[in-house]
């Protein structure tokens, strides 16, 4: 490993405890590195604004840092375990390049600013990211549901069945969620978009920092001001952004439980694509939804990351060691809950309905509420109706499946889905993602 840039003689430099304290920090902040570079150039460029470098060495370090941003994107530079971290390899990288000059760069900033920019900074791309994905997926949601949204289903309770329902109604209900998820996506980014650098360790710096100008070169709308603050809200920011990708991630569970149920031979209702199934090690005959199960575990990674992040955050003002470990659940959980919810709209476009098996599953008893409403039409108290036709379940008569999805006219209902009125709002939330990168981008 480097130099550490804290070291004394004597302190902390005994190699099992330095390991310790470095923990995996070196290889999880290559997700972290491009974003710590543009932070670093901003911090660079403020330095020079208020004439702690000279013109000619911030566009060293300019040269310099763009290198080092396109050697690691090449595999040219390796951020490994020479380094502490990513802040000190780019440290490092601009005192062997530029001397004394490279020297300059940590002026006025602590490693606490750069991790809570670098993170600030990813949360906002990957929030970004979320959004556009929940899109994808409402639209391909909406796509089926206008497609096959007239094709009959049963409805159920209690995994029991209820009432016929359609195709539409069930695909509709996760064109809506995602198009809400994907709003609650935006709104979290534009939240959490405010600039921590030049806060310090907590208290400040003793220098008139650019704070303002650093913070519209990174773009963010505006300042965290109050530095205690900055180091306080280390882990709760994050809790926010895996809060995002959780609400996606919990329907993306919900959905994928469906598709389990109704791919089984004992629904038989839906067939998935072939490169959504997987076979059997053992049993030639199995054709197994290992994509979908897989799928439905995805929301455990992020649960389990914002319990891990919680658990951490029992302590006092300032900033303490123990944050250092809310880093790893977090990229982990953006990681893996963005690669799982990439997946879900080509799924959605690709599998196949058995229309018949579905018809054949609406049973004469599922009508009962049919009947009941019928008889409340026609005068007779709701109450008494209901009791009336739970004494004769097994009523005999023909019961017009389509009649009963056309009656259902209360809005959002089998026969008002009213889906052109989700995709109005799905062009709305589009917009907000747009006009939200907009505002940043002229911050």
């Amino acid at each position: 490993m480097a130099g550490l840039m804290w070291a004394e003689d004597g302190l902390a430099t005994d190699a099992e405890v330095v390991d310790f304290l470095a923990g995996d920090d070196v290889l999880l902040d290559r997700e972290l590195f491009l974003f710590d570079i543009r932070a670093t150039k901003a911090h660079a460029r403020g330095l020079g604004r208020i004439g702690l470098l000279a013109v000619a060495e911030v566009e060293a370090m300019m040269a310099e840092l763009d290198a080092l941003a396109q050697d690691f994107r090449t595999g040219a530079f390796v951020l490994d375990e020479r380094y502490e971290d990513g802040h000190s390899a780019i440290e490092a990288h601009l005192t062997s390049k530029l001397g004394e000059t490279g020297k300059r760069v940590h002026t006025g900033r602590s490693r606490n600013d750069q991790v809570q920019v670098a993170a600030r900074l990813y949360l906002a791309d990957r929030l970004e990211v979320l959004a556009r994905m929940c899109l994808v997926t409402a639209d391909a949601m909406l796509g089926r549901a206008e497609r096959d949204g007239q094709v009959p289903m049963p409805g159920y309770t209690h995994l029991q069945r209820a009432v016929p329902s359609n195709v539409g109604l069930w695909l509709g209900a996760f064109a809506e969620a995602f198009i809400d998820n994907a709003a609650f996506a935006v709104s979290t980014r534009g939240w959490l978009s405010t600039s921590p650098l030049g806060t310090g360790a907590g208290y400040g710096v003793n220098l008139p920092l650019d704070r303002e100008g650093v913070a519209r070169e990174l773009d963010f709308p505006r300042l965290q001001l109050n530095p205690m603050y900055v180091q306080n809200s280390r882990g709760k920011f994050e809790l926010a952004a895996l809060g995002a990708l959780a609400q996606a991630l919990l329907d993306v569970r919900r959905f994928a439980w469906d598709l389990s149920l109704y791919t089984s031979a004992e629904f038989g209702f839906v067939g998935l694509p072939r490169m959504y199934i997987t076979g059997s090690s053992l049993m030639p005959n199995k054709k197994n939804p290992d994509v979908v199960e897989l799928l439905r575990a995805a929301a455990a990674s992020v649960i389990g990351a914002q319990t891990e992040v919680a658990s951490v955050l029992s302590l006092p003002s300032g900033y303490h060691r123990d944050l250092q470990v809310t880093k790893g659940p977090l990229l982990r959980a953006m990681r893996k809950g963005l690669a799982a919810l990439s997946l879900v709209a080509r799924l959605v476009q690709g599998f196949t309905l058995n229309a018949a098996r579905m018809r054949q599953a609406i049973t004469g008893e599922m009508f009962a509420t049919d009947r009941a409403l019928d008889l409340a039409r026609s005068g007779t108290p709701f109450r008494d109706a209901y009791r009336a036709v739970a004494k004769d379940l097994d009523a005999s008569g023909t019961h017009d499946l389509e009649k009963s999805l056309a009656a259902r006219v209360s809005p959002g209902a089998t026969a008002d889905l009213r889906l052109h009125e989700m995709r109005d709002r799905m062009v709305h939330v589009r917009a907000l993602l747009a006009r939200e990168m907009e505002t940043h981008a002229s911050a």
